[in-house]
């Protein structure tokens, strides 16, 4: 009978026996099969649990006690309506299972949406998505050539928490290291690996129901490893990238139209050949000084800022400077332009505001010698990443054409310093000349902190003219 066969389905797939299949089938297709049942058997838990909870109700208002009622039957216990469910609906709880599991797995080919509250009760458990690597041995996880891996995504995160702990599990089964900020207004993260850890966190991440939004091309790739990061740091904070401004007051969904490297590049060649100092189009460059001082795109509008916190009062003093405007802003990976984008439209003084999707990063990769000259800076131990042989800075001491950045050999000051390698051997190694000057006293400490030309002399918020 249909009902034979759908109990023989049924205890097939709970039954089956994965070891016993060891010799059938290899080592990564066994994980990947027992993967498989184990999303199914959790699926079954919660779609049993469900379908128990629908035939609960109160016996009467002033009496809290639950009932189920089902089949014409009333059952005053969990243990009677969990065995008379387990007895005569284990067709229709099969049936549910496969079909949410089927969704899971076209969700995850791309064919298809998750529904909202399948979506929130799947991403609780964080095991779920974590990635089997019982085919790898953990050398292959360590050892070998390595990347790093840029990303982000704007998306609602009800329990950031959850994806915090998540991510810390999952980093560290890969031995990635790097920054992940966490919100409830999506995920921006940073890590480095093997190219065997970083490719199985890009599938993790693809496959979470969260980040459904997500494609492959959304993680920047480049050159590097786990050792350009000292650590794994993972946080919630209440903006995935530090704007100062509350992402419910001003939210990435306000942003500026995207265009890809193509689009964007030919929108700055217009104005490169324009070329007139009254164009209604400005190249504004999200990042901060530093940044921008090793590597931009030809006439752009750099703002001499040291926070990107800084850049909505940039935009508050700067006001004129883009009125019936067109702007074009780029930044290194995109995160940055998608809320200071949002925060210059919701001025509404400019004709048109554009943003370039995925950053001055995607644009390298397709226009290495393009329109941006110089470095792109990164935040990791590297400080930079090269696409064109272009050095469009210098040293800070002599002159000469310079782009690798340190740290300032002052304790405490965290500003980088452009010095060259005959300048460093003469001792030249701090930021200016206040702090130079503290390397050569008996001693200092905290107190001498903020005692820096970089910081006192520059202004907080710069005003500029086109």
């Amino acid at each position: 009978t249909i009902m034979d066969s759908d109990n023989l389905v049924e205890n097939i797939l709970i039954n089956l026996d994965v070891e016993s299949l060891t010799p059938k089938i290899l080592k990564q297709e066994k994980c990947e099969f027992s993967t498989t049942r184990k999303c199914y058997s959790y699926i079954k838990r919660r779609t049993f649990a469900k379908f128990v909870a629908a035939k609960r109700v109160l016996k009467s208002p002033s009496d809290a006690t639950p009932i189920w009622h089902c089949c014409d039957k009333t059952f005053s216990d969990p243990t009677s309506i969990h065995k008379h469910v387990s007895n005569v609906h284990t067709n229709e709880i099969h049936q549910l299972t496969t079909m949410t599991q089927d969704l899971m797995l076209r969700h995850a080919e791309g064919d298809v949406s998750v529904p909202e509250d399948l979506r929130d009760s799947l991403s609780n458990d964080t095991s779920m998505w974590i990635p089997n690597t019982c085919h790898l041995s953990e050398k292959e996880l360590v050892i070998g050539s390595g990347e790093v891996l840029l990303y982000y995504c704007y998306c609602q995160i009800k329990d950031p928490k959850i994806i915090y702990d998540w991510q810390i599990e999952l980093c560290s089964k890969l031995h990635l290291t790097g920054k992940v900020r966490v919100a409830t207004e999506g995920i921006n993260g940073t890590v480095g690996g093997t190219k065997v850890a970083t490719s199985l966190y890009i599938k993790a991440m693809l496959s979470h129901p969260i980040f459904t939004v997500m494609q492959p091309e959304d993680f920047k790739i480049s050159e590097g490893g786990a050792e350009c990061f000292s650590e794994l740091k993972v946080g919630v904070y209440k903006e995935i990238v530090p704007m100062g401004v509350d992402p419910d007051t001003i939210s990435y969904r306000l942003a500026g139209t995207h265009l890809d490297p193509a689009e964007f590049h030919k929108e700055v060649q217009s104005v490169l050949e324009d070329g007139s100092s009254n164009s209604d189009t400005i190249l504004l460059d999200c990042r901060n000084f530093y940044e921008s001082k090793i590597g931009q795109f030809k006439n752009c509008l750099a703002p001499d800022i040291r926070k990107f916190s800084y850049f909505p009062d940039y935009v508050d003093k700067n006001l004129d400077l883009f009125r019936n405007k067109k702007v074009l802003m780029y930044c290194t990976g995109g995160i940055r332009c998608e809320r200071g984008s949002a925060y210059l439209r919701s001025k509404d003084v400019c004709k048109e505001v554009y943003q370039l999707k995925g950053g001055i990063h995607k644009y390298l990769e397709q226009f290495p010698e393009g329109f941006f000259r110089g470095k792109l800076f990164v935040f990791d131990e590297r400080y930079t990443i090269s696409f064109n042989n272009d050095v469009i800075s210098d040293c800070r001491y002599c002159g000469v054409a310079w782009d690798q950045y340190q740290l300032c050999s002052t304790d405490f000051c965290c500003q980088l310093v452009l010095s060259c390698h005959s300048c460093r051997q003469k001792g030249f190694t701090a930021c200016c000349s206040v702090c130079q000057a503290k390397t050569q006293m008996p001693s200092y400490g905290r107190a001498h902190r903020e005692e820096c030309e970089c910081t006192d002399s520059r202004p907080r918020i710069p005003k500029d003219i086109l």
